[in-house]
């Protein structure tokens, strides 16, 4: 099974979380200036990384809070997970 470190519940199996994309993607500040095409891609085209890759995660069986994680995406592993807000961590080994 695959554990996933919570910045706050620590160490948890990953029944508990659900993926919620890829992390730090700015939303538009006035969306309704947006084009049809800009907003479709700002809701759908992601960067779909090959390798370490931030992502939003939610702890939906435990704080029910969002953090950013750092994953690999070939291999599934998890470098680091960090708290909203906080700069991303350059995939270094993080527990």
């Amino acid at each position: 099974m695959l554990l996933i470190t919570c910045p706050w519940c620590g160490e948890r199996p990953e029944l508990e979380f659900r993926h919620g994309g890829e992390a730090h993607v700015a939303r538009p500040a006035d969306p309704a200036l947006l084009s049809d095409e800009e907003w479709a891609d700002f809701l759908y085209k992601r960067t779909n990384a090959r390798g370490l890759h931030a992502e939003r995660w939610r702890h939906v069986h435990g704080c029910g809070r969002f953090f950013n994680a750092v994953r690999h995406t070939v291999t599934d592993r998890f470098t680091a997970t960090y708290k909203p807000g906080q700069p991303r961590p350059d995939g270094e080994e993080r527990k």
